[in-house]
């Protein structure tokens, strides 16, 4: 399951869980079934068939948290790092032009951190620090707003026909038959 902004469950969270299926798992001591402690616990009856699964090849300790499925390979300090390094610019690091793109990104995280990192683990991770994808404008250098903008109130509306509102019985279907 994804969760918003590319991130895992929070501590809080996975304790919560891990509550849920220990509690579940002195139920399935006392022989309940699982549609009885899905409804109870209010999740799926699958995710209570997976739990006394694992309950009945491991016991209880089978289903205690594991902890968070990975950790981020930036840490914070790391992170804050990187972000210094971005705010240099694209130029600062051998590129010529001024556009930040992931595969760059990834690059810089490869020489300063020697870590490596996937593109859409890069777009992840910007994700999930607030970053967000800012695509460059492409205007032609000739391009002259002020005509733009008359041009779309003046001549606009005269190109575009007015629409005739429909009104019952405006329809040739519906109109009576003249003879």
């Amino acid at each position: 399951m994804r969760y918003a902004q590319g991130g895992g469950l929070t501590a809080e969270r996975r304790e919560f869980r891990e509550r849920l299926r220990l509690g579940a798992s002195d139920r399935f001591a006392r022989g309940e079934t699982n549609m009885v402690i899905a409804k109870d616990l209010r999740v799926s009856v699958r995710s209570v068939q997976r739990w006394r699964r694992a309950w009945r090849e491991g016991g209880t300790r089978a289903l205690a948290s594991v902890g968070p499925a990975s950790l981020p390979r930036l840490g914070g300090a790391q992170f804050a790092q990187l972000e210094a390094e971005l705010a240099k610019g694209p130029v600062a690091h051998g590129w010529d032009d001024q556009r930040w793109t992931l595969s760059r990104i990834k690059t810089v995280i490869g020489r300063r951190f020697h870590k490596g990192y996937t593109i859409q683990g890069v777009a992840k991770m910007l994700r999930r620090n607030g970053w967000s994808c800012q695509v460059p404008a492409r205007r032609a250098v000739e391009r002259d707003e002020d005509a733009v903008a008359t041009w779309v109130k003046e001549t606009w509306p005269q190109v575009e026909a007015p629409r005739r509102r429909s009104t019952p019985g405006s329809s040739l279907r519906t109109r009576p038959e003249c003879r």
